[in-house]
Formats: structure tokens, C-alpha cells, sequence
């Protein structure tokens, strides 16, 4: 009567009867073998995203496509909703920077800026910090009640001790001459909002004290030029800080600076190619390359 198969209808006719699906449940070899690596990085960083855990699941040398991680991900009710993606990634698309050459290394262009943060137990903690636009990196930053000349200082001189303890020396030391006139040339362009720490004399005066530094202002009200310190700042609110109780400034260094080791070190970015900042920032890797383990196939006999 509806031609079908007498063979196909009693094995559906069998399945109905025992209340089993007409089709599937289909195997998922690949999934299960990599559930558990999935589902443990996704509980540790609630925050991020299907790919980062992707990129994650293969560091550890398991062998699972984005879309694997994503389905387990489902499975696992472990997704966060789109509208939270997209309102953490606001801020990633290209923006025009404030310096007119792009650069093509580490400790080039450094962002700097202030972001505010209050507390539970009370009172707005500025945070200032350097970020290296071509990796990301993100040396240690200076959180204070204040957002001041003196702290955007500290906050520079920190960047600076930060070069010295990874490349064993000054940054001076990478600066070029002129072979005319003798002049120190500068070597990282550091770029700063109109804001008034950062017209104040004073620190006029510390960067005109830095030869290996330049500073370069962005365009008023154009916030999109100092977009990946922006960007920074964002992922440390809505990756750590929005997700735990912060209680004074102590808790707040604290929890910064454990998210700053780990965004350093461990948090894969998609836009170095899934690489850490560290490992970009000190050339041990190609930011447009993978790094990810291979299993190494051997010639068969």
C-alpha cells in the first residue's frame, strides 16, 4: 500500500513497538574519544568560545574537527548563547589604527590605556597597562585607585621592566643611531587616547626621557585606534572578572593577574593562528601558523 519494503517495515514496525527511534542513534567515535578533554576545558574556561576549546582539545594531541567540539559541546549543555558572543566580540573586527605603518613584530606599537572596575565591597579601581598590538602580549598591569599621569607612568615602566625580564636587556639596547647626527631612534610607537593622563606634562617629560619610545595620540573621540587594548580589557572583564565576586583591590590584582598568566601562556587566539601571545611576542612561533601536535606517520613496510 505505500511501497515500502516489507523487510523495512518490519524492522521499523519492531523499533516502534520497542520504543526505539526509526534511525539512529548513529555512532560517534570521534566525539566520545574526545569528550573528556573537551568537557574538562570548557568547564575550567566557561568564558570562551567553541574554537578556543577546539584549539585547546588539539594541543593536547586529540584529534577532533571544530564542529566535533562544537556538537559535544551541545551534547554537554556547555554552549554559551549567541548573544554573548557576540556581544564579547563587539570590539574584534578591523579597526584603523593611529600609526601610519603596520607593524610586522613584537615591541613596535604598544597600546596603553585605563579601564575601570568597581568592586563588591566598594570603590572604582582604575587598571592600566601596555598591550603589544602585533601579539597581543600583555605585560604586568598597574591597578590603583587613581587614573593619573603617575599611574599611566607606572604603567609604562612596567612594560619596559617586563622586556627587559624576557629578552635580558633594556629596550635601548634594540634602538638604532643616526649615524649623522648620533640621535637614539625610538623603537616601539606608543599609542595613548586623548585623555588627560596622557597630556599631561609630566608624562611628556618621561616619555622625552625614553628615546627608545614615541608617542602618538589617537584622533578625538576615535576610540576604534587603540582597539586592541580595548579588546584586551574586554576579555578580562567578561573571561574573569564579571564571573567571580571581587571583593576589594587585593581580590582584583589577584584574579588579574592569574587571568594575565593565562592569557599570556594558555588562551589560544584565533587571530595568531591559535598560538599563545608569549610564545608570539619572543618569535618561537609563526602567528600565522598552527602549532599544534601531529601524529607522526611512519612509512608502512
Amino acid at each position: 500500500m505505500i511501497g515500502v519494503p516489507e523487510r523495512t517495515w518490519r524492522r521499523w514496525q519492531a523499533k516502534a513497538r520497542a520504543d526505539r527511534p526509526t534511525k539512529g542513534p548513529w555512532p560517534k567515535p570521534v566525539r566520545e574519544i574526545a569528550k573528556a578533554t573537551i568537557v574538562a576545558h570548557a568547564e575550567k574556561h566557561v568564558a570562551w568560545g567553541h574554537r578556543k576549546i577546539w584549539a585547546m582539545t588539539r594541543r593536547d594531541g586529540v584529534q577532533a574537527s571544530p564542529s566535533t567540539v562544537l556538537r559535544a559541546l551541545r551534547d554537554e549543555n556547555l554552549l554559551q548563547a549567541a548573544d554573548y558572543q557576540r556581544e564579547r566580540r563587539q570590539l574584534a573586527g578591523a579597526r584603523k589604527a593611529a600609526f601610519l605603518v603596520p607593524p610586522t613584530g613584537p615591541n613596535q606599537v604598544w597600546q596603553l590605556d585605563f579601564s575601570d572596575f568597581e568592586t563588591i565591597a566598594g570603590g572604582t579601581w582604575r587598571i592600566a597597562g601596555c598591550r603589544d598590538y602585533w601579539s597581543t602580549f600583555e605585560p604586568p598591569w598597574h591597578i590603583s585607585p587613581t587614573a593619573n599621569h603617575m599611574d599611566a607612568i607606572e604603567a609604562v615602566e612596567l612594560a619596559l621592566a617586563e622586556y627587559e625580564r624576557l629578552f635580558g636587556h633594556p629596550l635601548i639596547d634594540d634602538c638604532p643611531i643616526n649615524i649623522e647626527t648620533g640621535e637614539i631612534l625610538p623603537v616601539v610607537t606608543l599609542v595613548t587616547d586623548n585623555g588627560g593622563p596622557f597630556r599631561a606634562f609630566r608624562f611628556e617629560t618621561f616619555i622625552s626621557q625614553h628615546p627608545e619610545l614615541r608617542h602618538v595620540r589617537t584622533r578625538v573621540r576615535s576610540p576604534g585606534q587603540n582597539g586592541s587594548r580595548e579588546r584586551g580589557f574586554e576579555s578580562l572583564k567578561y573571561e574573569r572578572l564579571y564571573l567571580e565576586e571581587i571583593h576589594d583591590g587585593l581580590d582584583l590584582a589577584r584574579h588579574a593577574e592569574d587571568y594575565r598568566i593565562e592569557y599570556n601562556t594558555i588562551r589560544p587566539h584565533e587571530a595568531l593562528a591559535w598560538n599563545s601571545p608569549l610564545d608570539v611576542h619572543l618569535s618561537l612561533v609563526d602567528p600565522s601558523t598552527p602549532n599544534f601536535p601531529e601524529p607522526e606517520i611512519l612509512p608502512t613496510p
